[in-house]
């Protein structure tokens, strides 16, 4: 049987008298017949499916060609060392020898993976997380100030975004000036920083970090809330004025739900700036904790797999502060009625 929607033609030939549901016969039938869907095989369990495979391929394919330009790159810059040793003792070495040798050094130039996995190891799971050795405690004080400047630059970015809105005056003062503050190094901000607060009776480097990290993740929030504030066309804007409504109910009816989507992208952006900012604010501040901090060591004592190790840790940092605002996203998404 086919569902069908019978035409006129079918009605009067059969006197009215069309069940529905029903099709008749197909030479008499002038109408659409829709066959049902066929029932197909199992379906693949989630992890295996086509799609996921397929989204997968490109970033494992990507991942494998940035470790074989890692180990080549390694090869390349650590045989210098291992030719002019052989040079000096009158030695010959082969190829697979230099290559043996540029994989095990101890301060490689360029430490090849698997020494950077193995520091990783070492200082994540092999070390007590209250240790100061560990990159799990220093990653926990880099983390916390960049909560803390996230917050706060997304709280000004915010408040800018709305005035810059709401008022002609303030698009015209604020947003040249915030345009021109992100034209200044922040190397150079983070010691003004450190002396105005110090000046100011403020101790510790948790609060210079913390704003330092809001200097440089307050911009793209205020750019992402200001075209998202802006993104409800006339048509939209002068039907709540037929209902009525005032600037507060247009606000939260209209423009702040429409800002969602350019306000999270911004967000993703801001995050991953503000630990960039808590990172670079801790070289310049004298910080002895910290993912800066333990880059800064591992410079001062020519430890490059230190440095390798800590920053392949604040990569993973970030890659889960970014996807924690995406999982917030398809939240928050979900519950407005934006996605299904």
């Amino acid at each position: 049987m086919f569902p069908c929607v019978p035409n006129r033609a079918t009605r009067l030939e059969q006197g009215g008298k069309v069940r529905r549901g029903q099709c008749p016969d197909p030479p008499r039938f002038a109408g659409r017949c829709m066959p049902l869907p066929v029932a197909s095989g199992p379906k693949p369990p989630k992890g295996m499916d086509g799609d996921a495979l397929s989204r997968l391929f490109p970033i494992l394919t990507v991942l494998a060609a940035l470790v074989a330009v890692w180990y080549a790159g390694s090869v390349w810059m650590n045989s210098g060392w291992t030719l002019a040793q052989a040079e000096r003792s009158g030695q010959e070495l082969s190829l697979s020898e230099i290559v043996a040798d540029a994989m095990v050094q101890e301060r490689p130039r360029l430490p090849p993976p698997h020494q950077v996995l193995a520091e990783l190891k070492k200082t994540v799971i092999d070390t007590k997380v209250t240790s100061k050795r560990s990159l799990v405690f220093h990653s926990w004080i880099t983390l916390s100030s960049t909560l803390a400047g996230f917050t706060l630059g997304t709280l000004v970015g915010i408040l800018a975004a709305v005035g810059i809105v709401y008022s002609r005056t303030l698009k015209m003062a604020l947003m040249p000036w915030a345009i021109i503050s992100q034209t200044i190094p922040i190397v150079a901000i983070a010691p003004m920083i450190i002396v105005v607060l110090a000046s100011m009776g403020v101790e510790g480097r948790a609060v210079p970090k913390a704003i330092i990290s809001a200097y440089l993740c307050y911009f793209p929030v205020l750019v992402g809330m200001s075209k998202g504030l802006r993104s409800p066309d006339g048509m939209q804007l002068d039907l709540l004025k037929t209902y009525g409504a005032n600037g507060r109910q247009t606000f939260w009816k209209l423009r702040f739900p429409s800002s969602m989507p350019y306000f999270f992208t911004s967000l993703k952006i801001g995050v991953a700036a503000a630990l960039v900012g808590t990172i670079v604010g801790e070289l310049p501040t004298g910080a002895i904790r910290g993912l800066g901090a333990r880059i800064l060591i591992g410079d001062q004592f020519g430890n490059p797999i230190m440095i390798w190790a800590a920053l392949i840790m604040a990569a993973c940092l970030a890659a889960a502060l970014v996807g924690t605002v995406a999982g917030l996203q398809r939240v928050t998404a979900r519950r407005m009625g934006f996605s299904r």
